[in-house]
Parts: structure tokens; sequence; C-alpha cells
């Protein structure tokens, strides 16, 4: 995809961490001028400094459609960043709900959507939301991508200190595979595919890395990264839950971070794709380099 549109594209959540290395890539990797770019956030503040170089600023709250109407008008095509609601099944399908009329309404003619991997009969508590988003897509009157992406390599911060300290990785993943990717890597496919001029059909692509692992050796890569000994102990997906309720976690955020082992331990996550390279001419970031280039933030988690 090397033919680019003309007219605004906007990008949604574009103060997350995700969003703006969206905007990085449009500007930087694609050449895309400021002046075509609508970025829409909550803090409208915190992208002061994409404003002075020329990028439209726009406050949004998807919890509050009436300002979106206003927030997408001109935006030829749209990329629609999945909200951060994960602990509120059906909450983040409203939001996207929204954002998708208002688009409507705006005269967007092409909405890029980030979900996740296989969100059909997924064992995740916000798959339905992916799904339900995907298919309101699928009924809307203009065209769609869907950018499936798999965990980020950065999910691992999420524990790593407390894994770290103690030693012992506990994990109901078994011998699944994770063929995750960097954050930075779905953010420069989801700026290919939200400038690029296509007129083929409406498409789904998966975003994954060039390789996939097991937790044991996730924690062996990690482990040596930080110079420290993982133990990786398998235990039953209540026995997990248990072990984080214990641990102070409220039962229904245990059970949302079981259900990635459960998902992982069914394979679903396991597929490696081409599509990331489909999408931006090279090559997804391997996780041994990526591992590399944040050692210090591992080592001292």
């Amino acid at each position: 995809m090397n033919s680019f549109v003309s007219g605004p594209v906007l990008v949604t959540g574009a103060s997350g961490h995700l969003g703006r290395r969206v905007l990085d890539h449009l500007l930087e990797t694609l050449k895309v001028p400021a002046g075509g770019i609508i970025a829409t956030t909550r803090k409208p503040a915190a992208l002061a400094d994409l404003a002075a170089l020329g990028v439209t600023v726009r406050q949004a709250d998807f919890e509050r459609p009436d300002t979106l109407a206003a927030a997408f008008a001109g935006a030829r095509r749209l990329l629609l960043i999945s909200t951060d609601a994960l602990d509120r099944p059906g909450v983040r399908l409203a939001q996207h709900e929204n954002a998708i009329a208002a688009a409507v309404k705006a005269g967007v003619e092409h909405v890029v959507y980030t979900s996740m991997p296989r969100p059909e009969g997924s064992p995740i508590p916000f798959a339905p939301d992916h799904l339900g988003t995907e298919q309101a897509l699928a009924a809307s009157p203009f065209g769609w991508t869907v950018l499936r992406n798999c965990w980020y390599f950065e999910n691992i911060f999420l524990s790593l200190h407390h894994t770290l300290a103690i030693g012992k990785w506990y994990t109901s993943a078994g011998d699944g595979r994770i063929a995750h990717i960097a954050r930075d890597d779905t953010a420069r496919a989801a700026a290919a595919a939200l400038v690029a001029e296509t007129r083929a059909q409406n498409g789904i692509y998966t975003l994954t890395g060039a390789e996939a692992f097991t937790t044991a050796e996730i924690a062996r890569l990690v482990g040596e990264t930080a110079g420290r000994s993982i133990e990786v102990v398998q235990v039953s997906d209540e026995a997990l839950v248990q072990g984080m309720v214990a641990g102070g976690l409220p039962e229904g955020v245990a059970r949302l971070f079981t259900a990635f082992d459960t998902n992982t331990r069914m394979g679903r996550v396991a597929a490696i794709t081409d599509d990331f390279r489909a999408l931006t001419g090279v090559e997804p970031q391997r996780y041994g380099a990526w591992l590399a280039a944040n050692r210090a933030a591992i080592a001292g988690a």
C-alpha cells in the first residue's frame, strides 16, 4: 500500500500510548502533513506539542455522544482506537457504537478499528465488545479495516515487578504460545492502514510478531534480560484466580487476567501472520531485539 489519501485523517484516543505512536508514525514515518491530521482526545492539553506543529486537536468523549459529530467533522478516514473500558463488559461496545454513529453523521468514508485476535468464542470477557464493534462496522455505510492486534510485548510490565520480586511466574497457560508484537509496530500498521488509498474490499488483518513463545520461553528470555531467575509455576485457572485475589486484586480483575492465560492455553493467540508486513512493507520487531532495547526498564521493574 503506497498510494496515500487526500483529505484529513483522524485518530481517536490520540493521547494514549497507542494513539500517540500512531501520530508519530503519520508525521515521521509516512510524512503526512500536520495540517492533514485530526487528533481527538479527552485531554487536548496533552497534545499541545502536536497542536503547535499544526495538527488539529479536538476534544471528544465516547461516553458523551454529543461531542463526537463536531469532533469528527471533516475527516475522510478515521482510526477508531478501542477504548480502555476493559473491566466493564458492554460499556466499550456502547462507546464504539457512539463513535461509529458519529462517523456516519460526519460523512467519514472509511474507519480503521483496533480489535483483538479471534474475538469469536473467546473466553476473554471483553471479546464480545470487539466482535460487536466489528459487526457494527460491517453494517455501516462506510468502508472499514479491522486490525486484530495480538498482545503487546509491553504487557509484560503489568506484572513484571511482582514476578521479579518473588522469582516465580504463576500461569495457567500451559504450553500455549503467544505471537505477540510490539505496540509501536501495531501503531505503524494502523498509520499505514489509515492513509493507504484502498479500493479493494473491506478487510481484517491479524497483526502478530514473527515468533510465538510459550510462557516458559518468555520467562527465560525476560529473566536473562533482567539478570534474574524466574521459575514458571503451572496452576489451574481457578487456583490462579484465587492466588491473585489473595494478593489483593478484585476477583473480577483476577478472572480477566486469568482469561488471558486460558485463551493462550487454547491456542488462540499462537498463529503467526504476514499481515503486518503486508500493511507496512517491513518486518515486525523481534522479541529479543525489543528486550535488549528495553533492558534498563526490565531490569529496574
